[in-house]
């Protein structure tokens, strides 16, 4: 990679004009911004582009008249893969991360390393586990797969227990309404606020829980000991859990400062590292958000490069 010719104007030793780190929304707006201004930039992502998108079936809150995610995925897989100024770099994680006086640099999973002046970091949240939170009882390491991840197939004339009430759920119901399921919704007293969306659908069921103790068959099936918000006690049975508990950040390792939530302030950041997307914060973790932020961060890191205001007169 350190071979990769300079852009006229750029320091000959970096290998690009802007690192980012995270395929997603974010990262991509980012892209594109970078290449609207003639900036060259490396995006680097363990999977494929907008890999999430592809499991969300309903969208109701983004422009452009995508009512679902994977139609929105391609799109802007379309459009990253026809930017001539982005070179992705698929299937690579990012192992370190650190920012010096005049660059940022990033070792990547193979050994390799790439410098930039400036980095995008966009890599998003994964799912929150049962052992994760206080009030799940779980085998040790248990792994279950998030809700927004069940298809059709996986939930019609089935009962499906969700551990958490976080809003994805009524994207899962959107996505299929149609689908003959059986939503038992376990959730803790915080949860109770994001449950107000799917209270009137006649497939949910809503268990307010002080504890519950997940116990797993070898088929798949599911059942628990629930211990309810007012102390009663219930069995309950799933023909399969899924997770709809909430989400962590998940930062490379590095130079990026971590607040206690394990998300990554913009402000609290190196000058050459700029955060966008889900990584920011828990409480604005929406497509139309990161895709904002993406766009914001490249033009950041523009601005920085030519001692230019960031909003220029």
């Amino acid at each position: 990679m350190a071979d990769t010719p300079s852009r006229p104007g750029s320091p000959a030793s970096h290998d690009t004009d802007l690192i980012i780190v995270g395929g997603g929304p974010a990262g991509c707006a980012a892209a594109r911004m970078a290449a609207g201004v003639g900036m060259r930039s490396v995006l680097i992502e363990p999977d494929t582009l907008c890999r999430n998108l592809y499991r969300i079936g309903a969208l109701n809150n983004v422009l452009g008249g995508h009512t679902a995610g994977p139609a929105l995925a391609d799109a802007i897989t379309a459009e990253l893969r026809s930017t001539e100024l982005c070179r992705p770099e698929l299937g690579r994680h990012v192992v370190e991360l650190r920012a010096g006086d005049d660059h940022v640099a990033v070792t990547l999973d193979t050994g390799a390393h790439l410098t930039a002046p400036y980095a995008v970091v966009a890599t998003g949240v994964g799912p929150l586990q049962p052992r994760d939170v206080p009030w799940i009882t779980a085998p040790s390491g248990l792994v279950l797969p998030p809700l927004w991840q069940a298809g059709a197939d996986d939930a019609e004339g089935r009962t499906l227990l969700v551990l958490g009430g976080d809003r994805l759920i009524g994207t899962f119901l959107r996505a299929h309404p149609d689908t003959d399921v059986r939503l038992l919704v376990a959730y803790p007293a915080a949860d109770a606020y994001k449950t107000e969306e799917i209270r009137g659908d006649l497939r949910v069921t809503l268990l307010p829980v002080e504890h519950l103790t997940l116990r797993l068959s070898g088929g798949g099936a599911a059942s628990a000991d629930v211990v309810s918000q007012g102390g009663a006690r219930r069995p309950v049975t799933a023909d399969a859990a899924y997770l709809s508990i909430g989400n962590a950040p998940t930062a490379p390792p590095g130079d990026l400062v971590r607040g206690a939530d394990g998300y990554c302030p913009p402000a609290d950041q190196h000058p050459r590292v700029i955060v966008a997307g889900d990584l920011r914060s828990a409480r604005f973790q929406r497509i139309m958000t990161a895709m904002g932020s993406g766009s914001e961060a490249a033009l950041r890191a523009y601005y920085a490069a030519r001692d230019l205001p960031s909003a220029p007169g």
